[in-house]
């Protein structure tokens, strides 16, 4: 029993402690639909502009994209900007040692990246960077302290600062960027949408198998118990 209580808390209890926001910092609510395909469209094409330069999504095949509604010349005008084919992995244009030698570390893959940290995670993270001189980048993250990555979207979320006051911190903006707060979180939202699906892009079909197997099972059940009070009828 011990055992098995230990293999509890490593393989489900101990990751999710890991991930979670630096202590007293709760993380914010991410508005993950991955049946809405226009979020997810967003999504994609945001992930292709700002994040696939460093990351890689090498798990993925461009052309899965159809599933959300892309076609394959959509898929080369909107996804694809390095010459690769529709049927191509989406692998990083960065080498793995120029990522080492420019941040310290590799950058990761994100293709299973919300299955590993959480879409509340992610969603909090993009919208938590600040300005801080004393790091490498001169950005900091109110999750992840000393994060390696610079803030890719500060063009577009602007540049915060942080305000602490005993244990309480918070971030305000100090200059405005292209977008209001409102819209970078719509534009977060439709990022972190599509990384969600990213993880899992059968997740749909998946769920929607699902049903039609249970409704099969029902109408089976029912059929079977029917069949069975017709044997016995004459017994009792």
């Amino acid at each position: 029993m011990k055992k098995i209580i230990i293999a509890f808390l490593i393989l489900y209890i101990i990751p999710f402690g890991v991930f979670a926001g630096e202590p007293g910092i709760p993380l914010d609510r991410a508005p993950v639909d991955i049946t809405d395909n226009a979020s997810l469209k967003r999504g994609a094409e945001s992930f292709v502009n700002y994040c696939l330069t460093c990351h890689g999504a090498s798990y993925m095949r461009y052309n899965r994209h159809r599933d959300i509604d892309y076609t394959n010349e959509e898929i080369l005008e909107k996804l694809i900007f390095t010459g690769q084919k529709v049927g191509d992995l989406m692998e990083s244009a960065m080498r793995k040692k120029d990522g080492e030698e420019w941040f310290g570390v590799a950058p990761p893959d994100l293709s299973v990246i919300a299955r590993a940290r959480g879409a509340d995670w992610l969603y909090t993270y993009l919208r938590a960077f600040y300005r801080d001189d004393a790091t490498a980048t001169g950005w900091n993250n109110l999750i992840f302290d000393r994060v390696a990555m610079p803030h890719v979207l500060y063009q577009l979320q602007g540049e915060q600062r942080l305000i602490e006051s005993g244990d309480q911190k918070k971030l305000v903006v100090d200059k405005p960027g292209q977008l209001s707060v409102a819209d970078y979180d719509k534009f977060v939202g439709d990022l972190v949408n599509y990384l969600v699906y990213l993880g899992e892009p059968h997740a749909n079909a998946r769920k929607e198998l699902g049903i039609k197997v249970m409704l099969f099972l029902l109408a089976m059940f029912v059929l079977s118990y029917l069949l069975k009070k017709e044997y016995w009828r004459d017994v009792h």
